[in-house]
């Protein structure tokens, strides 16, 4: 059998490096096959390890998603429509975490929208309807309808009564931040 090495000119009859005698015939190829197979599990091994952070010391730039996930939907069975809104109110807050506030509520208000959510059967968004349109801070109904459809679905309402249907109160403050009037009784 030949010899992995390419032969060395002049020194064809000297010992590998490191003083190892050379083997040949199958005992050669069967440590050789092994080797082999070591350094492909070795290899394999390392792509597995954890990746390794950017040699340079500068700081990374974190990630920021664009969209923050709804909190995940609820399988409780709420008895009426007022168990609901509360309900409702949470999972509004929870994924508007930036929007929102808790505390009192301070007077005056910037604005105070009144959104008619209509749910399918599953808890997803229908449609959403403007009761109420605040006088000033306009804006203010868009920022609801958002907060409303990020917090979507909001759970099985089939076993309430129709229609599937509920109405929120956003109080608004000054820094545009609110509060669903349900979390606020």
């Amino acid at each position: 059998m030949r010899s992995i090495d390419p032969p060395r000119s002049g020194l064809a009859a000297a010992s590998p490096p490191g003083g190892q005698r050379q083997r040949t015939g199958a005992a050669g190829s069967a440590a050789c096959a092994w080797r082999l197979c070591g350094m492909v599990i070795v290899s394999t091994l390392a792509g597995c390890s954890a990746p390794r952070g950017p040699s340079s010391s500068a700081p990374q730039a974190p990630v920021v998603s664009a969209r923050p996930a709804a909190p995940a939907v609820s399988n409780a069975r709420y008895r009426n429509w007022d168990e609901f809104r509360i309900h409702a109110g949470r999972r509004i807050v929870d994924a508007n975490p930036n929007g929102t506030f808790t505390g009192v509520v301070p007077e005056p208000l910037l604005a105070i929208p009144v959104l008619e959510v209509e749910l399918n059967g599953d808890g997803s968004v229908r449609r959403i309807l403007v009761q109420r349109q605040p006088s000033q801070a306009g804006d203010t109904v868009q920022l609801a309808i958002d907060a409303v459809n990020r917090a979507a679905p909001f759970g099985d309402v089939s076993h309430l009564p129709r229609p599937w249907k509920f109405s929120e109160v956003f109080l608004f403050r000054e820094d545009r931040k609110f509060k669903p009037r349900a979390l606020d009784l």
